[in-house]
């Protein structure tokens, strides 16, 4: 008797348990995601404020200020190249000429010889 009860709460009990493998987990594959990969306490949204309009004005007025003082900065920098070579004798100024041009083809060939080794060092990683 004790046997065939033990029987049948051994087919009883591994029947309930083959159901519950069967249950599908209520957690989606989105929410465990959303679990592990969310803000902590300390990474909160920072607030943010809206200036008020003067202090917008001036910032604005500051940036065209930095603009204004940056393109006369380039201007008299041009101003000076030129200068420094008007005031040079015609031999000296071709001189100068042939080694501005000696030195750009020696830039572009150097670029050029950089540009291919990285190309052949970036196959081999490829």
């Amino acid at each position: 008797m004790i046997r065939k009860l033990f029987v049948v709460m051994f087919i009883l009990l591994m029947g309930i348990l083959s159901c519950n493998a069967q249950i599908i987990q209520k957690k989606t594959p989105r929410r465990v995601e959303k679990a592990l990969f969310r803000k902590s306490d300390g990474n909160k949204k920072e607030v943010r404020v809206k200036e008020p309009r003067a202090v917008l004005k001036a910032k604005k007025k500051q940036e065209a200020n930095q603009k204004r003082l940056k393109d006369n900065y380039k201007k008299s920098v041009k101003r000076s190249k030129k200068r420094t070579v008007d005031i040079q004798s015609p031999e000296v100024q071709k001189r100068m000429k042939q080694d501005k041009k000696a030195t750009a083809k020696r830039d572009k060939t150097k670029r050029k010889n950089v540009r291919t080794n990285s190309k052949k060092a970036g196959k081999k990683y490829n």
